[in-house]
């Protein structure tokens, strides 16, 4: 097998060419076995393996830099940097991560996993370089995707003032080439890049940049208008990136001449290669946005290996959401590319006309929602903790300043496992908490859930948060089902001594902690929390009269969070009272499975309970 001879960086390039495509189909073999197994990133690593083959040929690594944006579609970059045999770790604790690590390997640059960061990144470098007088290339590679977030026009924007070499590669999956257009373009591109057309143009540039500007205008405006005929790509030319493209993604010896190619342009210089998400396996090819990270699975169907029995939040969200659609014709649905991912796919369809897919732009859908609120609607903005805080400013100021009834209906809160770092939706409570205006609540069930929803789109006062984890909907604790009320929480069992405050996702572990800190002998009470903005004050002075201690129990860090208030208020109002903050350390948690991470953060149920018996022993 020719893979059998990549082990290290940089062996590719002892493959012959013609060698090439049975090494892609093996590649893809490889990865199809191996995430079959762990689960991760299928469809996008399956669309750029000849791509990332070709960047491995043309560019010396570890020397050359590569920037992959977001970072999921990097393990056919692993594999050819010497990692083929860590997979069956991947995204495991302890194990290979599935994003692009420094600490992993020289070879990976940049740390990566939110979207629209290469080219920013990529500028940097570039800087960074010909200050330093070094000669290495860099290369983004962003998608299509990607680009719709607003960092990347920024960068754009910059990458057209450069005079010096900088490649940016745009990863399109989602349109098809046209063999007529590839080939002009195929033409347009080699002359372009013909040496002698490069050094002509530096020429000319020398002989004209000391004449009239009405000379050097005329010969722009010429240029650019037999441009605009014959050249795809005019608004990256005319923000002053050389374009070439698009090309085909899966042929690498293409690729491999065309990278070599932009190497000479001493600019910016956009390759458009397109490419098909999900390539040589067909349940991908076909369903690209289900395969997109995906559990382990079936190879002979790709189906799931574990399927589902019970829902999940994003189903019983998906469906509170419609029906908050049909009763109220004012609430829209806003999403920053994840109609799926959050549960909004079923009120695109059944609301067309309220559904808001901002794409991968957050700033711009929480501004956006901003002014749906001004005009008279409520907007609920579905979006996953971790992307969520791309856009602080905006919550800030476009919502909270002017309280506007902006719903953030905050998916994937606390921990979520093994997408691990940039994913980690565990900093919210602090930074939404800090805000003035903003209410903030977390429910404990699938039933809470709901009737959390319901409150915050009747609720006109200002923006509200609900937070909710990921994974299966907690379907326990049903019968204790008060009404929702502006900042009160829910006492489940209140006896006296220690009392429990969990925060959402953690009600379901607490209670299981308040069974085995009662088994010691301690009598222990569980208090619902519900809302972490504005906090319970009222019960919590009258339970201070019957505890001695307060155990706050968060998914969340500990600066800033419920924990936090509780403490703060206890001491403000001297309250007879100890206070015990259960939460995740102020840090960036790893990938690895939610159960494994909470056991070693000390947040399962028995490793609270016994910090609670040792506390009050």
């Amino acid at each position: 097998m020719l893979l059998e001879q990549i082990n290290k960086t940089g062996d590719i390039k002892n493959i012959s060419k013609s060698d090439y495509p049975e090494l892609a189909k093996e590649i893809r073999e490889y990865l199809i076995n191996k995430i079959s197994v762990t689960g991760g990133h299928l469809a996008s690593n399956l669309g750029v393996v000849e791509l990332t083959m070709a960047l491995h040929v043309a560019l010396d690594l570890p020397k050359d830099k590569i920037i992959w944006d977001v970072g999921h579609q990097c393990y056919t970059h692993k594999i050819l940097t010497g990692r083929k045999d860590k997979f069956d770790g991947l995204r495991q604790y302890g194990g290979m991560s599935g994003f692009p690590k420094r600490c992993e390997s020289e070879c990976d640059c940049f740390d990566t996993g939110h979207s629209s960061t290469s080219l920013s990144a990529g500028l940097g470098m570039v800087k960074a370089r010909d200050l330093s007088g070094d000669d290495y290339t860099v290369v983004s590679v962003i998608g299509d995707g990607s680009l719709t977030g607003g960092l990347a026009y920024e960068a754009l924007n910059n990458a057209g003032k450069l005079e010096t070499n900088y490649i940016i590669i745009l990863n399109d999956n989602e349109m098809s080439i046209s063999e007529s257009v590839g080939g002009m373009r195929k033409y347009l591109n080699s002359v372009r890049t013909n040496d002698g057309y490069l050094n002509l143009k530096e020429d000319v540039y020398a002989q004209i940049k000391d004449s009239s500007p009405k000379i050097v205008s005329s010969i722009r405006k010429a240029k650019n208008s037999f441009k605009q005929l014959f050249v795809p790509g005019m608004v990256f030319e005319n923000l002053g990136i050389t374009y070439l493209g698009p090309v085909n993604g899966h042929d690498t010896e293409s690729l491999v001449k065309i990278i070599k190619e932009a190497k000479k342009v001493k600019k910016a210089v956009m390759i458009h290669v397109m490419t098909k998400k999900g390539k040589g396996f067909e349940p991908a090819e076909r369903h690209p946005a289900r395969f997109h990270g995906t559990e382990p699975f079936l190879i002979e169907n790709g189906l799931p290996s574990h399927p589902r029995t019970t829902a999940n939040y994003q189903d019983i969200f998906s469906t509170v959401m419609c029906k908050l659609g049909a009763r109220n014709d004012k609430v829209v649905a806003i999403t920053a590319a994840m109609a799926d991912g959050t549960g909004l796919k079923r009120f695109r369809n059944m609301y067309p006309e309220r559904f808001i897919d901002a794409g991968i732009a957050e700033e711009h859908a929480v501004t956006f929602a901003a002014g749906m609120a001004i005009g008279g609607y409520k907007p609920v903005f579905a979006v996953y903790s971790s992307f969520l805080q791309r856009a602080y400013d905006q919550i800030m100021e476009d919502v909270c300043l002017q309280k506007l009834p902006v719903v953030f209906a905050v998916d994937r809160a606390g921990l979520v496992g093994s997408d691990g770092e940039t994913h980690q939706g565990i900093f919210d409570l602090s930074y939404m908490s800090s805000m003035p205006n903003m209410t903030i609540m977390a429910p404990k069930n699938k039933w809470e859930l709901s009737d959390m929803l319901k409150f915050a789109v009747d609720y006109n006062d200002g923006p509200t948060t609900v937070r909710y984890p990921r994974g299966n909907a907690y379907d326990g604790l049903k019968e204790y089902r008060a009404d929702i009320r502006l900042g009160k929480c829910e006492p489940i069992y209140e006896e006296k001594d220690v009392c429990l405050f969990a925060v959402g996702s953690m009600v379901k572990i607490a209670e299981k902690a308040r069974m085995i800190i009662k088994d010691s002998g301690i009598n222990c009470s569980l208090v619902n929390a519900r809302f972490v903005k504005p906090i319970d004050t009222d019960y919590l002075k009258v339970a201070s009269k019957s505890h001695k201690l307060f155990v706050t129990i968060e998914e969340n860090v500990a600066s800033g969070g419920y924990g936090e208030k509780v403490r703060t208020y206890v001491d403000d109002e001297r309250l007879d009272v100890s206070v015990l903050s259960i939460a995740i350390p102020d840090q960036f948690v790893t990938h690895g499975s939610v159960d494994k991470l909470l056991k070693e953060l000390g947040m399962d149920a028995e490793s609270i309970a016994r910090r609670v018996i040792d506390y009050v022993n």
